[in-house]
């Protein structure tokens, strides 16, 4: 009688413990946030930079869209274009404000299937220098290494966010983001 008990406790309790599973935090290791934006000063080069160090929780479950959510952060200072002193400056007031603003942060509002086996729709509130704005954009779930690997792009006009006082560099930034999720 013991072990028919057991054995439907384990059973009861499986989707729970399949729950647990769920949580996952960014790792550094093949993780990227990427920003691209066209400087119009120096004829018209496109400058590339990253961000690093990406914290936060993940909970997905491809089966259960509804209990999926996405918090996760970057932290300013970590801004990398390749040149110091640049960096340097965006990280001042007129540009990203690190001082004030530490973080840019992607709050998940829904996610929704989208096209492929893999594909999916993020609906989000997307918080930098103080504003926080909705954004939608497509992203992919690879599943790899007991954890997932999470793609997707999407285009910010960086003056909704007070990001810049003049139009040397291009409004529209395109971001891209490479997650990689382990439990």
């Amino acid at each position: 009688m013991k072990y028919y008990f057991t054995l439907i406790a384990l059973f009861i309790s499986a989707p729970f413990f399949g729950a647990l599973a769920q949580h996952y935090s960014p790792v550094e290791q093949g993780s990227l946030v990427q920003f691209k934006v066209v400087n119009h000063l120096i004829f018209k080069t496109t400058v590339t930079g990253t961000f690093k160090g990406l914290k936060g929780a993940i909970v997905f479950d491809p089966h259960n869209l509804s209990a999926c959510s996405f918090n996760v952060s970057v932290a300013v200072e970590t801004i990398n274009t390749g040149i110091g002193m640049r960096n340097n400056d965006l990280q001042k007031e007129k540009y990203f404000n690190r001082q004030k603003y530490p973080l840019i942060t992607i709050k998940s509002q829904s996610i929704k299937k989208g096209t492929g086996n893999n594909g999916y729709v993020l609906l989000a509130s997307l918080t930098m220098k103080g504003v926080t704005k909705t954004i939608s954009f497509p992203f992919t779930a690879i599943p790899e290494k007991g954890g997932y690997e999470f793609k997707g792009h999407f285009e910010l006009n960086r003056m909704d966010f007070n990001v810049g006082p003049d139009n040397s560099i291009d409004k529209n930034i395109k971001v891209g983001l490479l997650v990689m999720a382990r439990p």
